[in-house]
């Protein structure tokens, strides 16, 4: 009989330690869970080739989408944006890096006030003047 009591507790006593560290297992499991619904959520806001942007996630010195929000730079009343502290200077000192041509017009468009979108496979971008001109351009590329 004291065989069977000492059986008992210590059986008591393994199922008493194991059930702790599954509530705490469940938890990180919930946890986990919680993560992938937002990773999942996140993901289905990605953009692709052929999209147009958020202009504050594009750095318009390297004319790349970053798929996150820039440093920003106010220059002349204008918003432009770039990816780090080099960007952030040159931006103000160099004109070139302010304009880029609209590949369907051929004008000289501001990066500040054009419609962008990525137009490569390793996420660089064109600049529009307006929002026509990108479906203009889009739709020449699919015919």
């Amino acid at each position: 009989m004291k065989y069977l009591v000492a059986i008992i507790a210590v059986f008591v006593l393994i199922l008493t330690a194991c059930t702790n560290p599954q509530s705490k297992s469940k938890a990180a499991l919930l946890e986990s869970e919680k993560n992938t619904t937002i990773q999942v959520a996140t993901a289905t806001k990605q953009y692709k080739k052929g999209d147009l942007v958020p202009t504050e996630e594009v750095c318009m010195v390297n004319d790349a989408f970053m798929a996150k929000k820039q440093l920003l730079v106010k220059h002349e009343g204008k918003v432009y944006y770039g990816c780090c502290e080099m960007c952030k200077e040159r931006i103000p000192k160099d004109a070139a890096v302010r304009v880029a041509i609209d590949p369907l017009s051929k004008k000289e468009v501001d990066k500040a006030s054009a419609a962008i979108a990525i137009t490569g496979d390793q996420g660089e971008v064109s600049y529009f003047e307006n929002e026509e001109n990108y479906r203009t351009y889009v739709e020449n590329l699919n015919q």
